[in-house]
């Protein structure tokens, strides 16, 4: 059975788009709307996951 990681997302709007960061991994994505973002960082967080 897999371990729950709780992680840290702040999702911050700029300009015209936002952008989500992960601070415990200092990983940061971005996206169209806070959803968009909020799952770019997702993706981020599991690729950086796979391959650590």
């Amino acid at each position: 059975m897999g371990e729950v990681l709780q992680l840290t997302a702040v999702i911050e709007r700029e300009g015209d788009g936002y952008v989500a960061t992960c601070p415990e991994l200092d990983i940061v994505s971005q996206g169209n709307n806070v959803e968009e973002a909020r799952k770019n960082l997702l993706e981020a967080v599991e690729g950086f996951f796979e391959v650590a």
